[in-house]
């Protein structure tokens, strides 16, 4: 599938979460959820945030959720830095990201999907804070001058890109020398039966669009970074599996059992060099 066609698609799923979002719904993006409106979907996107992290956002914001992790609180933000959400959505991590900044600080959302964007906005306005800025483009081409972002996070978002590679080589040219990035993401551990890297559904859902944790660090190490970690989060089992593999129409049991624990949600950390090799370009 193309690069065009997966951003679609992607593109109408999370615009459609947006907007069950703004009609006080969950934001579930596998239909109707027999959970709390807040759990999302599957165990990947659920139980993801304290209470008081919860209750620092708006109610819509945590509504809109559909990460795999909590990037800010692992992410060690200082005051007076510039914070930068790759795939923003309702706004979640770059709300928390601007209280932890601080007034002196700056945290921006980027986001291809108007729902969200104005979503986004909208929570902005509810929570008060003035150190904030939605930016509307893709991560493949980040609207932001080179050297100009201090900490890069991202939710679960980066394996929804057809073009990873991209993706990182734009993290890298955004961040100042000696920046890092601060992603959550599920990786891939292990070999993945075809079907789920054929279905979109479940790319939608952040896993078939996963990386494998090798894979993961060979591009970032090609984008330039250094100081790579990739430390697991969560490991999801077959019970976890039968969750999310449900509503993509497989045939549930024997995938689940080829799953299990081949995903976890992982804490991706990298830094910038400070010094660039005269070979490497900013």
């Amino acid at each position: 599938m193309s690069t065009e066609n997966v951003k679609e698609v992607v593109r109408q799923k999370y615009g459609a979460a947006a907007k069950r979002v703004a009609a006080g719904e969950g934001s579930s993006c596998c239909g109707a959820n027999p959970l709390t409106s807040i759990a999302g979907c599957d165990p990947i996107t659920s139980n993801l945030y304290g209470e008081g992290e919860a209750s620092a956002v708006p109610e819509a914001a945590l509504r809109a959720s559909l990460g795999c992790g909590n990037p800010t609180a692992l992410a060690q933000l200082m005051p007076g830095e510039t914070v930068l959400d790759l795939g923003s959505g309702g706004g979640i991590d770059v709300l928390l990201s601007a209280r932890r900044v601080g007034p002196a600080g700056k945290a921006y959302g980027l986001d291809m999907t108007d729902e969200m964007l104005a979503l986004a906005e909208e929570n902005k306005r509810k929570s008060g804070l003035a150190n904030v800025e939605f930016l509307k483009g893709e991560m493949e081409n980040i609207p932001l001058p080179a050297g100009t972002v201090d900490v890069i996070v991202s939710n679960c978002v980066i394996n929804l890109s057809a073009d990873k590679d991209r993706v990182l080589r734009e993290a890298f040219r955004v961040l100042k020398p000696g920046g890092r990035v601060a992603i959550s993401d599920v990786v891939v551990r292990g070999e993945v039966p075809l079907e789920v890297r054929r279905s979109m559904e479940l790319w939608v859902g952040c896993v078939a669009g996963a990386l494998s944790e090798q894979a993961y660090r060979d591009k970032l190490a090609a984008a330039g970074f250094a100081e790579i970690d990739i430390e697991p989060t969560r490991i999801y089992d077959a019970r976890d599996a039968r969750e999310f593999l449900v509503s993509a129409g497989l045939e549930v049991e024997a995938v689940a059992r080829q799953v299990d624990g081949k995903f976890m949600s992982a804490f991706v950390r990298a830094r910038k060099p400070a010094y660039l090799s005269s070979g490497h370009k900013s």
